[in-house]
């Protein structure tokens, strides 16, 4: 009978490490591309969301997110669910992974794979914009990755920033949003913003732009100018150009073309920056794909540990 492993948040975390996920994710990418498919149920208010993929070579996923928007007035978490894994070989039932964990390292790790093709390995100053539970994550990975960086917080409201300050030492607190911008090496931006706030006429040579908020289709971070200036990367093609607003607006309105966007991680001989001065804007766009390259990376961390 085949091994079900029921793998928690915390304990799974601790057998984890944000270059090994990023180099697995790099491998996932040399296999077959992944066949995806999202379902969506629907009871008021209530969302049942399965993303499902398949990739000849690692297995198959079902990723099951439940948004109940009441439950935060309940004192619930409005979004629950969980991973299941499939064997590649046979389609058994491999393992059970809490939703939090692996989107937190999906999400992050999946930017963090981008910076280390295309941010300057010399970067010292990263911006992060959104304090929420992203904006953790994507502190944990940077960190891993630029270990002497320092790290500067900016949100819309003050008090969120000042609370994630107050859990990660030396985070600074920007005030003004135009000179933090200027002064990054990278800027990785975690927001729900529909309205782009991330001016391309702030934007330095050299600096590199990760943008994770948006994924519905009016949703953006970054506006035409800083689209325009910038040399454009996505993680998948097939999630990102025609259904996240991030691209798929300035698409429609002829501000850039499908050839603008240079290549995705099934490129990755194209996937680096060619230039010290150039800036590079990554578009994170998630995927199943991406949620089960990284729950297998769990589950062989996990079964690695003893």
């Amino acid at each position: 009978m085949t091994q079900i492993d029921i793998i928690p948040f915390a304990e799974g975390e601790a057998a984890l490490d944000w270059i090994g996920l990023t180099d697995a994710l790099a491998a996932g990418h040399k296999l077959p591309m992944a066949e995806i498919a999202d379902t969506f149920l629907y009871r008021g208010d209530d969302t049942l969301l399965n993303r499902a993929a398949w990739v000849d070579g690692l297995g198959l996923a079902v990723k099951s997110a439940t948004i109940f928007p009441s439950n935060p007035a309940k004192g619930d978490p409005m979004v629950n669910g969980g991973v299941s894994l499939y064997s590649d070989s046979n389609g058994m039932l491999e393992a059970l992974i809490d939703f939090h964990l692996v989107t937190k390292w999906k999400t992050a790790g999946d930017s963090l794979l981008a910076a280390r093709r295309l941010a300057r390995p010399d970067s010292r100053n990263i911006l992060i914009v959104g304090a929420g539970t992203q904006g953790r994550g994507l502190h944990s990975a940077y960190s891993a990755a630029f270990p002497n960086a320092e790290f500067t917080v900016w949100n819309r409201t003050g008090e969120n920033a000042k609370a994630m300050a107050a859990e990660i030492p030396n985070l600074k607190i920007a005030e003004d949003l135009e000179q933090a911008i200027r002064h990054a090496d990278i800027i990785t931006s975690a927001t729900m913003s529909t309205d782009p706030f991330i001016k391309g006429e702030w934007l330095q040579p050299g600096q590199h732009v990760d943008l994770i908020g948006a994924y519905r289709p009016d949703m953006r971070e970054a506006d035409d100018t800083a689209l325009s200036r910038a040399r454009i990367f996505v993680d998948s093609l097939d999630t990102t150009v025609d259904h996240i607003g991030e691209l798929k607006i300035p698409l429609a309105a002829g501000v850039i073309s499908r050839s603008t966007i240079i290549a995705d991680y099934y490129d990755m001989e194209n996937f680096t920056r060619s230039s010290d001065d150039e800036i590079t804007l990554f578009k994170n766009g998630g995927g199943a794909h991406l949620d089960l390259m990284t729950s297998r990376y769990i589950l062989d961390r996990w079964r690695a540990r003893c």
